[in-house]
């Protein structure tokens, strides 16, 4: 008889339950070799302890031997509290995770690992609920989220970057790290602080302390925009280095470059330097709680700022210098003058020229010629031919 394996695993939502507390737990179909499919409820605890096992079962699948030979899906680790908002936003990446993990290779997707894993249990059957507390509320995956995953092609493998010096925690929600520390990113914040997994370890770090490993260029990072994007000054900020800004709260700035560290270069007036991202607004949006909360953290450290520093790229990343901002900044502003006093000229000269039309004497219409006496008796009626004659 053929050992059963998984044909398919789609995630269906998650379940709020109440008993013996609160908790959250993921909603699978999952569809077997005999046709057959079965429910099953799994928390994300329990995922991630199954997906570690995994790649400690097949290193050189799972890139501990060499990254590029990785082929094992990435999971990211769970969150200190996982509550409702982070539960619904992890769904896209569990159901891809599913996707690239039934299509690997059969040695790891038909192990007996993944089918022990994946088979119906007792508390499948017959959950433990309280209803005396309260009922288990369901929340179903989207339609358009589960169309949108056929589209996948292969397995989702977070970015690998490097540690350039040794840095030192100073909260319980970072994690330290040591030169050539090779770590995965979970999450880049716009703040400069990015979520980081190392082995067992995972907290945030400073973008600054980080170099991806195919090159020292940042590819996300966009091209300088000298219009520049309002933004507003939510905390006040004392300058350190010397092309630093320092600004107090409510102030409007223009946001020129936004760089991946967490230090944003901005022009106030016709002054141009860097200011944390951390402390800024885009003009007009509402103020939310994850963005307070990061305002409450510390600061990231600039690249600039890193003593031994140890980079394993010959060149260095690509900088743009202060005194080009500077300059580019200050040739924007003056065509943008330029244009204004072009505007203003040319509505001048319109305004000149309709005064001078109006100053004008207007054109008084030509009298015609008195018809002759022939032409009246010939043309006009008989009343006034007799006022002729």
């Amino acid at each position: 008889m053929e050992d059963a394996f998984i044909r398919h695993i789609e995630l269906l939502g998650y379940e709020k339950r109440f008993f013996p507390s609160q908790h959250y737990v993921y909603m699978f179909l999952v569809k077997w070799n005999d046709l057959s499919e079965k429910l099953i409820y799994r928390r994300f605890t329990e995922i991630y302890e199954f997906h570690k096992a995994l790649k400690e079962m097949f290193p050189i699948e799972s890139g501990d031997i060499s990254m590029e030979k990785r082929i094992i899906p990435h999971l990211p680790a769970p969150k200190w509290f996982d509550g409702q908002r982070s539960t619904e936003s992890r769904q896209g990446t569990l159901a891809e995770y599913c996707y690239a993990l039934v299509n690997l290779p059969h040695k790891i997707s038909r192990c007996q690992h993944v089918v022990s894993f994946f088979r119906v249990r007792h508390d499948d059957m017959n959950p433990l609920t309280d209803s005396q507390i309260r009922k288990p509320e369901v929340f179903i995956l989207p339609k358009d989220a589960k169309k949108s995953l056929t589209d996948i092609t292969g397995p989702i493998v977070l970015q690998t970057y490097r540690a350039i010096a040794d840095y030192q925690k100073s909260s319980t929600s970072e994690m330290a790290l040591q030169a050539g520390d090779m770590v995965d990113v979970v999450e880049k914040s716009e703040s400069g602080w990015w979520f980081c997994q190392l082995k067992d370890k995972r907290g945030w770090v400073p973008a600054a302390y980080l170099e991806p490993m195919d090159g020292p260029d940042e590819s996300e990072e966009q091209e300088p925009n000298y219009a520049g994007e309002q933004y507003l000054v939510q905390k006040s900020y004392t300058a350190v280095e010397e092309d630093e800004l320092s600004l107090k709260e409510g102030d409007l700035i223009e946001v020129i470059h936004k760089l991946l560290d967490g230090w944003w270069v901005i022009r106030k007036d016709e002054t141009t330097g860097y200011y944390p991202s951390m402390f800024l607004q885009k003009a007009g949006e509402s103020n939310t709680s994850v963005k307070s909360e990061l305002r409450n953290q510390s600061v990231p450290p600039r690249r600039s700022t890193i003593r031994n520093v140890r980079s394993i790229h010959k060149q260095g990343r690509k900088q743009i210098s202060q005194e080009t901002y500077r300059r580019n900044s200050k040739k924007y502003i003056q065509s943008r003058r330029n244009m204004k006093e072009r505007f203003q000229n040319k509505a001048n000269v319109i305004i000149e020229k309709n005064e001078q039309e109006e100053d004008k004497p207007k054109a008084q219409p030509a009298v015609p010629p008195r018809p002759s006496r022939d032409l009246i008796l010939t043309r006009c009626t008989e009343s006034t031919r007799r006022k002729v004659l």
